[in-house]
């Protein structure tokens, strides 16, 4: 056994060195028994579980958890299918997807972590739901982890004196960090995902518009009726208590952070329209020219950030690479085990996945799209939403141009799962965890993982029930 493990090992790094057709030839999902997801389930479960059962040994070893199951993974496809092809197809897996998606990520956090907002304001329910429909706008562009970060902090400072607020965050967590990402590659990690396997920059904001709108219109209203019902009970004392403090000025520093995040919308836009005319490939991988001077465009912007950003402005948002270091580790492993069931869903009925691709067709072999919405939310609730994301992408058959179009149905349906269920636990999706993390740190009480789960049942699922028949069926 560990001299299979060194030995393959030592094949890839092998494989590596060798000339480029060796990298040519690829899994046959079809193939592929149903043991070789149990890696990536591991890992999505270390992540759901770990983070709440076993806390205290999952910060400290996250990492070499994510890197465990990545060799459980990796080893096996060197043993069993030799260096070329186990090198071929983790290569794509890293260098296609991984390493875009964390520049990506990593140089939207550094950027949106350099503005700090000074707070002025008064915490009534119409600032508040403005704060809401602020963060909503400002999640397409910043991403809605970077939203997040910007928000929730001067909106924290507006409520400070209320005693009811948990709902405030509750609901900042359902449309900001979650749902209102929704319209660009830009607004979550899914959508980005998507646009690096060809889906147009333009795409998602077409299509999902109106589900949206409908979603966070309706969450909106709702949370200002409850917001002013809570405020009812306290106004007298809130506003008194408002009168007598003194207020910090507004303010918005690390403004040069808002050229340096249009710079990163720019570079987005530029390599979904352009066509520079140079292709290459590394270790077998294509790509493009425009492609990676979107990376080197993201890489530099965050240099430009952290260069040009004082740094009492990151330390007055509390700014730690902590965060993005996780997503960075974590998603290593995630990308990796999910390479052998990414092929397997592409083999469709042929694959080990057969039952699961059924509950998604019709009978005549139409696929069943609100079933797609569904079983992508539910997996995006309780798992990251990236991977399960180009889980379902693949299971529809992975190619972008045929989904846009005919499949343009299936694809909303993916898309919409996959961001807006992720607000439908803590572990759903990285900001929420941030958020809630954030807000107690200020002394203030959020629900337990079981109590936010009754908040987005009672709440979230009558909404998405109402989006399945508008938009699905």
């Amino acid at each position: 056994m560990v001299k299979n493990f060194w030995g393959a090992l030592m094949a890839f790094a092998a494989a590596i060195f060798l000339p480029q057709p060796v990298f040519a030839a690829g899994l046959n999902g079809a193939e592929l028994s149903i043991g070789w997801v149990l890696p990536f389930a591991g890992i999505l479960l270390c992540i759901a579980i770990c983070p709440l059962a076993v806390p205290h040994f999952w910060h400290g070893n996250y990492g070499k958890v994510a890197v465990f199951w990545a060799l459980a993974t990796a080893v096996p496809l060197f043993v069993i299918y030799g260096g070329g092809v186990a090198a071929g197809s983790v290569a794509h897996a890293l260098i296609g997807d991984y390493i875009p998606f964390i520049i990506f990520v990593g140089s939207l956090y550094t950027v949106a972590g350099g503005i700090h907002i000074r707070s002025s304001f008064t915490g009534t329910p119409l600032t508040n739901t403005c704060f809401l429909a602020l963060g909503a706008v400002l999640a397409n562009i910043m991403g809605t982890t970077g939203a997040a970060m910007l928000l929730i902090r001067p909106l924290i400072a507006a409520n400070e004196r209320r005693r009811y607020v948990m709902h405030t965050f509750v609901f900042f967590i359902f449309i900001v960090a979650n749902i209102a990402g929704s319209l660009t590659p830009l607004g979550d990690p899914p959508l980005f995902l998507g646009f690096l396997r060809g889906v147009d920059f333009f795409w998602t904001a077409e299509h999902l518009i109106l589900p949206m709108l409908t979603a966070v219109g309706l969450l909106l209203a709702l949370y200002f009726v409850m917001d002013s019902v809570f405020f009812n009970k306290e106004k007298d004392e809130f506003l008194l208590a408002e009168s007598t403090c003194t207020k910090e000025p507004f303010g918005v520093e690390g403004k040069i952070n808002f050229a340096l995040l249009g710079v990163i919308i720019g570079a987005v836009l530029m390599a979904g329209v352009w066509d520079s005319g140079m292709e290459f490939t590394v270790l077998g991988v294509h790509l493009t020219g425009q492609g990676v001077l979107r990376d080197v465009i993201f890489l530099a912007a965050a240099g430009l950030s952290l260069a040009l950003t004082p740094a009492d402005v990151r330390s007055a948002n509390q700014f730690t690479w902590e965060p993005v270091l996780e997503v960075g580790k974590l998603f290593f492993g995630i990308f990796v085990t999910i390479v052998p069931v990414l092929e397997m869903l592409k083999a469709g009925m042929a694959g080990a996945f057969a039952p699961v691709v059924a509950m998604v067709t019709n009978a005549d072999g139409t696929a069943n799209n609100a079933m797609y919405f569904w079983m992508t939310g539910a997996l995006s609730g309780f798992l990251d939403n990236a991977p399960t994301y180009l889980a379902f992408f693949n299971m529809a058959g992975g190619d972008a141009s045929v989904l846009m179009t005919e499949g343009a149905l299936t694809l909303m349906a993916i898309s919409m799962g996959s961001v807006f269920m992720g607000a439908n636990s803590y572990i759903g999706n990285a900001p929420n965890f941030m958020v809630v993390a954030i807000v107690q740190n200020r002394g203030l009480k959020m629900p337990s993982f079981f109590g936010y789960l009754l908040w987005s049942v009672g709440i979230l699922i009558p909404i998405f029930l109402l989006l399945t028949w508008l938009y699905l069926v």
